[in-house]
């Protein structure tokens, strides 16, 4: 099993495929065990892939301590440092795009082209829907509050015209087949604290490299008004619109192709 000893903590990740360099930063909750994952996406197809199960999550290491996103930062770094990389291209997608910005800001050479994937910059920009204030719904009850918010078409109307796919959104959004793992539950909230205090609006004038805002239009957690303001926020930075809520990626067949052209335009890394 690929292990990471990181400043003492333990990381899992996993690389595949060739090409440039990608560094793929996943979203809340993200574990590795869960399929597909994005191994089986066309990003492997195209780069040298690489990502990791962040700390707290999956087959990382879990202490019960604050997290900070300076933290997770800092982490991404020293696995790219542990992997003798210098560099690389990155996606950050949801909260992953919150530590994407931060790393990009903290380690700003390690960052060649960037892709914030429906994420939110925090502060006076627009934080990402608050998470930690559902923390205590779980299951179908957790699924449900949240589909209408992934994806704003998919309203009670949606629901009651579309039984099936209903049913199914609430099974896929209730599986948990890890929930009772030691330090799972601990590990998620210490994620969702840092989470909560996410804010790199006043300094994302300071990134500088090439970065594409990709985005949802029907995104009720990653608000579309909060993609505008981040992409005036950031010189040079592009704002690509997507027909899909927050999993864009999964539901427009356009946007691994237009996320793939641009991490590739430029020098190669």
């Amino acid at each position: 099993m690929p292990i990471a000893t990181l400043n003492d903590l333990h990381f899992y990740f996993e690389r595949a495929g060739s090409g440039r360099r990608l560094l793929y930063i996943s979203g809340t909750g993200g574990d590795l065990r869960f399929q597909p994952n994005m191994f089986a996406s066309p990003l492997a197809k195209a780069f040298d892939l690489l990502t990791y199960d962040q700390r707290g999550l999956g087959r990382t290491d879990k202490p019960d301590a604050p997290y900070s996103m300076a933290q997770y930062a800092d982490d991404a770094a020293d696995l790219m440092h542990h992997l003798d990389w210098d560099d690389a291209v990155v996606i950050g997608v949801s909260f992953g795009g919150m530590v994407a910005q931060e790393l990009a800001l903290r380690h700003p050479a390690k960052v060649k082209r960037l892709v914030l994937a429906c994420t939110s910059p925090g502060g006076a920009g627009g934080a990402s829907f608050a998470f930690h204030d559902i923390e205590h719904l779980t299951g179908e009850a957790r699924a449900k509050h949240l589909i209408p918010i992934s994806d704003t078409r998919r309203d009670a109307a949606w629901a009651a015209a579309h039984p099936q796919d209903y049913a199914t959104f609430v099974a896929m959004g209730s599986a948990d087949p890890f929930a009772g793992e030691p330090g799972r539950a601990q590990g998620a909230r210490r994620q969702l604290e840092a989470r909560a205090g996410h804010d790199t609006w006043d300094r994302l004038p300071q990134i500088t490299c090439p970065v594409l805002i990709a985005a949802g239009r029907y995104d009720g957690i990653a608000l579309p008004s909060t993609q505008d303001k981040m992409a005036a926020r950031m010189p040079g930075a592009k704002l690509q619109w997507f027909e899909g809520g927050h999993m864009f990626m999964i539901q427009d067949r356009a946007a691994y192709p237009a996320i793939i052209a641009f991490l590739n335009a430029g020098d190669a890394a």
